[in-house]
């Protein structure tokens, strides 16, 4: 299944990065302890999803394309490799459609304009998206070499990406693409300092601006991604299709629990608006996927993706600028009439 989310914003997205770089003491917190994996533990995602080229756009993927970019901090000089948890397609994880006839090539760029260049920062996977320099790369398709197993990139020296400013590091851009087939792939990543084990690297973080993920089959589990609102913030549109009606969508902020967003039925689209109060600014919002108990929705894929009014895409990291946001319960106390 396919859902698309669209966050509008008042503020550029130029504005959120120069925000997010003078608040690094995010990204050298407590964040550098679940930022390496994607997703992250704050998500409650699966994992990622990527199908073949020829696949059904209707199982959940709008472009058969994912692209994520990764942030190593100038403060660390030592050499980066990046893993993938069970690159192959078919297996017990990945979504077969049949006999598996999908291949999904994973690819790592750096250098100048790896992130800079406009079409490595748009939904669909047209232009110079590939932009930067190749680094390395693998097509994979069926192999039990690779099932439920990690398949590890690098290394890399850390200047081999491309330097911005305002993320404080080094930029790599990883880009998973179904080149034949219609099966889905399932993955994950990680930014490790090993080229066998995961460790992370202080101050690392990952962002995207489209994700493509799976939900869990179990209703129990509820899936989140966490938008950054900064001082410019006045609303927010929510856009989503082919939700098959699974569940509910619903924002938890500071000063929100549990605003429900309006959802779309099998291959429709939805859309809600939802203002942003002041004590919601420079906090993280927490879009929370809940799944329906019954009747269940198994193997539900997600797409989304966030625009601010002008309709330029913004950024959301993995794992939540300034923490998880938590409700703040008001109570309001009355003087009693004499």
């Amino acid at each position: 299944m396919k859902l698309i989310l669209l966050l509008s914003c008042m503020g550029g997205a130029q504005k959120l990065l120069k925000r997010i770089a003078l608040c690094s003491l995010f990204f050298v917190s407590g964040f550098q302890l679940y930022s390496q994996p994607v997703p992250t533990l704050e998500e409650n995602i699966p994992y990622l999803v990527t199908f073949g080229a020829k696949a059904d756009k209707s199982w959940g993927d709008d472009d058969n394309c994912q692209i994520f970019f990764f942030v190593v901090p100038t403060s660390h000089t030592a050499p980066v490799f990046f893993r993938v948890y069970d690159p192959d397609t078919g297996g017990a994880i990945d979504e077969e459609k049949g006999e598996c006839n999908t291949k999904v090539r994973f690819s790592v760029y750096g250098g100048n304009g790896c992130y800079t260049n406009k079409d490595a920062r748009e939904t669909q996977p047209i232009g110079n998206y590939k932009s930067g320099n190749l680094l390395a790369s693998k097509l994979f398709g069926e192999s039990e070499k690779y099932d439920k197993k990690w398949y590890t990139f690098g290394p890399f020296n850390p200047s081999e990406g491309e330097k911005v400013d305002n993320f404080g590091g080094y930029i790599f851009k990883i880009i998973a693409q179904g080149i034949t087939g219609d099966d889905g792939n399932l993955y994950k990543y990680y930014m490790s300092m090993s080229q066998t084990e995961n460790k992370a690297i202080e101050g690392g973080n990952a962002f995207t601006y489209e994700y493509s993920f799976r939900l869990w089959d179990d209703p129990r589990n509820v899936s989140h991604i966490y938008p950054y609102v900064d001082d410019n913030v006045i609303s927010v549109k929510q856009t989503n299709f082919d939700w098959d009606n699974d569940g509910i969508i619903r924002i938890i902020s500071v000063a929100k629990n549990g605003v429900i967003c309006k959802t779309s039925g099998d291959n429709n689209w939805s859309t809600s608006k939802h203002a942003v109060v002041d004590e919601e600014k420079n906090t993280s919002l927490d879009f929370q996927f809940v799944k329906r108990r019954s009747p269940a929705v198994k193997n539900n894929n997600v797409v989304l993706y966030i625009t601010n009014q002008y309709g330029e895409l913004m950024p959301f990291f993995t794992s939540p600028i300034g923490g998880v946001p938590k409700y703040k319960y008001k109570i309001g106390v009355k003087k009693k009439s004499p």
